[in-house]
């Protein structure tokens, strides 16, 4: 049996607009990359029975965008959007690929015919070439060996979009040629990371533009990806320095209040004004309310100086939202000091995002990054040798009734006296140790072997495991994990990672790119210990989730009305993004049926069954 992907609800439009000031125009989220699309004039809408038929080969390109083959660089020096050729036979899915790739920013080009694809590649140049596996007259993979063959094509991406479940049908898109494959039906969303993802390192390979050159042409600030870089060097030359993750206060109800547009050019301007206070060191736009600075020759003094001047300039400031209106902004700052002990770039940035998560709870709201104290000796004592790593389960079983079979993974580990240590002991120990990353990956590989033996008996296994944002944070964890699993041959949508609310709060941006690699293996992910509150309910559109896990204490809503009203607004919140919702901790029937009647789609706990060695649940004659 196939794993089961999650089902999506209609969305509540008409509430959902409400909650709005405005819908957010095309390519939002894009706006300040480095490959933004150079804006283009409003275009009227026109109903379907209006568009114009298209030749087999629908050369239509993003709005606004230069497609000229020999032009590698836009008029105001900033690089091209992503080029995707789609060859596929069926023009509606075509088209709904198109359209999705236009709406991300990119160009996306359509050949439905096989012979013309080497043509079209010839004159589109793209990045990446989305190829449909089963055409008419010749197969994606003749054509995949047949583009393979000529030099000049050797190393272009080329990305399969299939349907065809079998794994060995899978390998063998893999061995003629492929870089990879992804499977139909496919969320919009994840379209767009894998391509994405896809062509950003491929365009890595390829001589670096200069940094001189790699700014925004809206802001002129410099882009993330050229900052990123400069902090890669940095810390590879071990030169010192300083990183500053700038976050701006209060961004969820500027952006309600006053739509999207306005809140943007907010933004665009905060940016300028604390690039203008940074001076002459580099400033760049990391997310839509934060920003990263880098600065050299600042001795330990002059990064807590550097670091309250962006936060009173910026304070300073009069912002004008409207014309008649106008508003200031506030900010917490984290700073580490670098080279420090961090081995790349990601675990720098997270230090910097937990330093200006402790600086929102600072009166000066700044705040310095202070590494993890050393054990104590009752945890040092803690043996985490992976010899005695220990694998538990227990059962997350629809309520609807399924027999999708699904486990929650626990870590166990075994001590020399015989005793189990929990994972609420063995993480922090290994993460005080320094040895979290080491464990994480134990505990993911005998999750994927358990998983790769699963499919090889052709029995259908869907896991949780949850890994420390310290290990996701690298971005060797994800080259790893992603050729893990191709070297498996494990159908990605069997394994689910828990990301725990708290974790994702201070990691959102390393993170979100780690989901975003992952996505293109069909890897899920789900929010565990799951809170309302303003900033955990944004993530719930910010992070590519399939699953939401609620708190622990709302397994007690029969017993407490607020609770239990409290339980219905997350589960229909997380209805409406198309997330499905599991409650845990269930241990009597009261608890179950609250849980059921606020519409919750799974159940985990002690009435189920409790936490095991075995993976032996019936869940085909499992019945609430």
């Amino acid at each position: 049996m196939s794993a089961i992907e999650p089902t999506s609800r209609p969305q509540d439009e008409p509430a959902r607009a409400r909650l709005r000031a405005e819908t957010p125009p095309a390519r939002y989220w894009r706006r300040w990359t480095g490959d933004a699309p150079v804006e283009a004039e409003p275009v009227a809408a026109m109903s379907s029975d209006e568009v114009p038929a298209q030749p087999a080969s629908i050369k239509s390109t993003a709005p606004g965008a230069d497609t000229g083959p020999e032009n590698s660089h836009r008029q105001g020096g900033g690089p091209v959007p992503f080029r995707v050729l789609i060859v596929e036979d069926d023009r509606g899915q075509a088209l709904f690929a198109q359209s999705v790739l236009h709406g991300a920013g990119m160009q996306a080009e359509v050949e439905m015919e096989p012979d013309g694809v080497i043509p079209a590649i010839e004159r589109f140049k793209p990045d990446l070439v989305l190829m449909d596996l089963h055409m008419p007259g010749r197969d994606g993979m003749s054509l995949t060996l047949q583009i393979r063959q000529r030099p000049e094509f050797l190393h272009l991406p080329i990305v399969f979009l299939t349907g065809d479940p079998d794994p060995e049908r899978q390998f063998e898109v893999l061995e003629s040629g492929a870089d990879d494959f992804l499977t139909k039906p496919i969320r919009p969303r994840h379209l767009i990371a894998a391509v994405s993802n896809r062509i950003q390192r491929a365009r890595q390979r390829a001589p670096a533009i200069p940094v001189s050159q790699a700014l925004n042409p809206d802001t002129g600030l410099p882009t993330r990806a050229s900052l990123m870089q400069q902090l890669g060097a940095i810390l590879e030359e071990s030169i010192p320095a300083c990183l500053f993750f700038i976050e701006i206060g209060g961004t969820l109800g500027l952006r309600e209040r006053y739509g999207y547009a306005n809140f943007e050019h907010l933004m665009t301007e905060a940016g300028r004004e604390l690039a203008l206070s940074a001076a002459p060191h580099p400033l760049a736009r990391l997310n839509d309310n934060s920003f990263l600075a880098l600065a050299q020759g600042l001795d330990e003094a002059g990064m807590a100086a550097f670091a309250q001047k962006l936060r009173e300039q910026l304070g300073l400031h009069e912002f004008t939202i409207r014309s008649d209106e106008t508003l200031r902004l506030s900010a917490a700052i984290g700073y580490a000091a670098l080279p420090h002990t961090f081995s790349d770039s990601g675990s720098a940035l997270e230090a910097t995002e937990r330093a200006a998560l402790e600086a929102r709870s600072q009166r000066e709201g700044v705040a310095a990054y202070v590494p993890p104290t050393p054990a104590s000796e009752d945890e040092a004592r803690l043996s985490l040798s992976g010899d005695n790593l220990e694998l538990a389960y227990q059962p997350i079983v629809s309520v609807a009734g399924s027999e999708q079979a699904q486990y929650q993974v626990l870590l166990r580990m075994r001590q020399p006296d015989g005793s189990l240590v929990s994972a609420a002991q063995a993480v922090p120990a290994a993460e005080l140790a320094g040895r979290i990353v080491d464990l994480d990956r134990q505990v993911m590989e005998r999750v994927l072997d358990l998983l790769s033996r699963y499919q090889m008996e052709g029995r259908a296994l869907r896991l949780f495991v949850s890994q420390s944002p310290r290990s996701l944070a690298r971005e060797a964890f994800a080259d790893w994990l992603l050729q893990a699993l191709v070297d498996r041959g494990i159908e990605g949508t069997s394994l689910i990672i828990d990301l725990r609310l708290d974790d994702a709060l201070i990691h959102s941006v390393t993170l979100r790119q780690f989901c975003n690699r992952m996505m293109q293996a069909g890897v899920q992910f789900c929010l565990s210990q799951f809170e309302p509150g303003r900033e955990a309910e944004a993530l719930l559109s910010q992070m590519p989730l399939g699953y939401l896990r609620v708190a622990a204490r709302y397994a007690a809503a029969h017993k407490d009305v607020a609770l239990r009203d409290q339980l219905r607004g997350m589960i229909d919140m997380a209805h409406r993004v198309g997330l499905q919702v599991i409650g845990q901790q269930i241990e009597d029937p009261q608890a179950a049926a609250a849980m059921w009647m606020g519409g919750v789609d799974f159940i985990q706990g002690n009435l189920v069954q409790s936490v095991g060695s075995d993976l032996d649940f019936d869940f085909k004659n499992a019945v609430l």
